[in-house]
């Protein structure tokens, strides 16, 4: 079993009714979420010992959040208590043509504080294997952006194998600040993920031709790509997801690796087509499921398998988090996916 830490924001996510639109709601269905806490709680799903790194507020909304992945096993010893109020998000799903909708409300949140002294990460990292983050908590300001810094910093010293997913968000900060940022934090990086988007938005690589929305790979461009990022950077691995975008509600999805060990050349998975339930927290599963399958797997061709797959069944799972285990994710692996009902 190993020791996985992540450090981010847990936020509460209040989604509209079904598919209505925000316009429409007269009531919101409340869960929690967010980038590394989704890792976290994945992870532990699989039976590996997980630590989530983050500030709550002291009131009952943060008691909730914490809870919220307790219940779930991450161990929750190093989150700080404080601050006025946890980070807010709002979704609308979307369905067909019509796009699903965030409105983010989490500016002066609890972990927007947490600069790189207010976590002991000397004693964080003691004795832990790998350490998460994603590129948005570093959008969240300047304080974040000194707290990942030491944290890579003490977990590199400590041995400690870093994956980053690059997670851009327009709506928190642009293409320019967002390079500038992320770009020296590469170095201290063995495991890169990414999406297309993420990669030239975050670091300024394009992936060849490929028009997602219009459901058109240009997989030679993907596996260039995940070259360049390898070579520029000298990540150990590179994993790229592809989405083919056919509308809101059904997606073709898989992704490439790019290592030091089975995959010296891209390889590119197993392809899925996905009707969607709920996408939000897709790309956590697959970083979950990569960390997972580069951990456990006997190749790293498995472990891509392993985290396409996972995250296959996180888009059919609503809210954030994705609450499938190692063997449901197996099965589907091992069979392609049929759907029928385990009686």
């Amino acid at each position: 079993m190993a020791k996985v830490v992540t450090f981010g924001e847990l936020m509460l996510r209040l989604s509209t009714p079904g598919y209505s639109r925000f316009l429409q709601a007269d009531q919101f269905k409340i869960t929690f979420g967010g980038g590394e806490a989704n890792v976290a709680v994945a992870l532990a799903s699989y039976g590996e010992e997980t630590y989530f790194v983050s500030r709550m507020p002291e009131h009952e909304i943060g008691e909730a959040a914490l809870q919220s992945i307790q219940r779930y096993g991450v161990n929750t010893e190093y989150i700080l208590r404080g601050g006025e109020r946890l980070g807010v998000y709002y979704l609308e799903t979307g369905a067909s043509q019509r796009p699903s909708k965030v409105i983010y409300d989490r500016a002066g949140s609890a972990v927007n504080a947490m600069d790189g002294t207010m976590a002991d990460w000397a004693k964080i990292f003691e004795g832990k294997d790998w350490f998460h983050w994603t590129g948005i908590t570093p959008a969240l300001g300047k304080k974040p952006q000194k707290a990942i810094v030491a944290a890579c910093k003490a977990a590199k010293k400590a041995g400690v194998t870093i994956s980053c997913d690059l997670n851009f968000r327009s709506k928190l900060w642009t293409e320019k600040e967002a390079q500038a940022v992320m770009n020296p934090l590469m170095e201290y990086v063995d495991v890169c993920i990414a999406n297309e988007e993420d990669a030239q938005r975050s670091l300024g690589f394009e992936a060849g031709s490929t028009d997602v929305e219009g459901a058109e790979l240009d997989e030679a461009g993907y596996y260039q790509l995940a070259r360049e990022l390898k070579t520029s950077y000298g990540f150990q691995a590179v994993a790229i997801t592809l989405r083919e975008s056919f509308s809101a509600s059904m997606n073709g999805w898989s992704a490439v690796l790019h290592d030091d060990k089975e995959c010296k050349e891209p390889f590119r998975s197993t392809r899925y087509e996905i009707n969607i339930v709920d996408r939000v927290g897709g790309g956590d599963s697959f970083a979950s499921g990569l960390i997972y399958g580069l951990l456990n797997k006997s190749n790293t061709k498995d472990a891509l398998e392993f985290a396409v797959g996972a995250s296959c069944m996180k888009h059919t799972i609503p809210g954030d988090y994705n609450l499938v285990s190692v063997d449901e994710v197996e099965k589907l692996v091992k069979s392609g996916g049929s759907g029928r009902v385990e009686r």
